[in-house]
């Protein structure tokens, strides 16, 4: 199972340039993949071309071969599991109750819940660290942890790939790793996982590979070593970094204070985005 969009261009009516401009990103199954970028860089907007909630301008989107288009959105709920970055709850449901909607496409409409599916909530609630509030309403919940019945929502449908829009928000540090952890271990078992997040040290030690997006366009997409140099997130993010490696090889960034740089070097807030080599 694959997901890959081929040069794809995204336009917003009134916008005075793309959001997303002949951009190519892929992702199989038992790979983990990070998306990285700016604010405003188009990573949401590429994900939601991706999970098909929006039509590219330009270019292609295949799922295992086929056009996107083609796919009946339930047969895409049954192979794809999504968390978009934002979301209100529209009623006060329960833990359980939320979660079970991510067996929705399996269940089909007016079927009754299975042992399955209940073995699946609770799979997926134990995954995530949150067994033990199926009754809770989410309305009662924390940010933390609603993210996390978000996350295990995602994972009842027993997706093929996952794709998560910054999944870490709200989560302390250990949820924070704790949410990486599993998902290296879902990649383990087979399944594709992309990562929208602006995590740079944490997405550097668990993906196999990055994307970096800067304006629209990738500017990047290789291995963390290979992507994350410190002359081109320096200037992707329009501030100075250091980059050094881990114990494991994998780069740690470190943001630059105005005292941390000689005195002949520009002064933090100074890089520009057309001043550096890429």
């Amino acid at each position: 199972m694959k997901l890959e969009a081929t040069a794809i261009d995204v336009r917003y009516a009134g916008a005075s340039a793309a959001a997303v401009s002949g951009a190519s990103l892929t992702v199989a199954a038992g790979e983990f993949v990070g998306l990285a970028g700016p604010n405003g860089s188009g990573k949401t907007s590429m994900l939601r071309a991706l999970l098909g909630l929006l039509r590219p301008d330009a270019g292609v989107v295949l799922l295992d071969h086929r056009p996107l288009a083609s796919w009946h959105r339930r047969e895409l709920a049954e192979v794809i599991g999504a968390l978009p970055q934002r979301e209100e709850p529209a009623f006060p449901l329960t833990v359980r109750e939320t979660v079970l909607l991510g067996r929705w496409a399996r269940l089909g409409p007016f079927a009754p819940v299975t042992a399955a599916d209940e073995r699946a909530v609770a799979e997926a609630l134990d995954r995530c660290d949150m067994s033990g509030f199926e009754r809770r309403t989410i309305d009662t919940l924390s940010g933390g942890e609603w993210q996390r019945v978000r996350l295990a929502r995602a994972l009842a449908s027993s997706p093929r790939l996952l794709l998560l829009d910054e999944p870490t928000a709200s989560l302390d540090v250990g949820h924070e790793m704790e949410l990486f952890e599993l998902l290296r271990g879902l990649v383990a078992d087979g399944i594709g996982v992309l990562v929208i997040t602006h995590q740079l040290n944490l997405v550097a030690r668990y993906a196999s590979r990055i994307v970096l997006l800067d304006r629209g366009r990738v500017a990047a997409d290789g291995p963390p070593g290979d992507v994350l140099q410190q002359a081109l997130v320096s200037r992707v993010f329009a501030w100075p970094v250091a980059v050094t490696p881990w114990r494991d090889g994998s780069p740690l960034i470190v943001p630059l204070r105005g005292d941390d740089r000689p005195p002949s070097e520009p002064a933090p807030g100074s890089v520009s985005p057309l001043s550096q080599d890429p």
